[in-house]
């Protein structure tokens, strides 16, 4: 039974690695498609992606120049709604912040 066991459990961790790479590999070309580039997150994925489809969507809404304020605004409104309040969000090139916050 033991040796039963641990070839389950080596099964499991081959199928879970395959899960992630899978996962992985979608989640980058959603990226590519978005034209978006994550350098460090630590939200969940799901987060990541309503982020990164809202955003477009007011990109492609903004006539001409980047307005960042205005997406900034747009993007904490949509989280504050669907998540609740105290969420942050920073648009820009240009800028100097201090931010803490709790991991995950």
């Amino acid at each position: 039974m033991d040796g039963a066991e641990l070839e389950l459990e080596r099964r499991s961790k081959f199928l879970n690695s395959l899960i992630q790479k899978k996962k992985a590999i979608e989640q980058q070309e959603q990226n590519e498609h978005l034209n978006v580039k994550v350098r460090a997150s630590d939200m969940p994925l799901a987060l990541q992606n309503k982020a990164f489809k809202c955003a477009r969507d007011q990109l492609d809404y903004m006539p001409g120049k980047l307005d960042s304020k205005r997406l900034a605004l747009a993007l904490k409104k949509e989280f504050d709604s669907t998540y609740g309040p105290a969420w942050h969000c920073i648009v820009g090139t240009s800028f100097g912040s201090y931010v803490t916050h709790s991991l995950g």
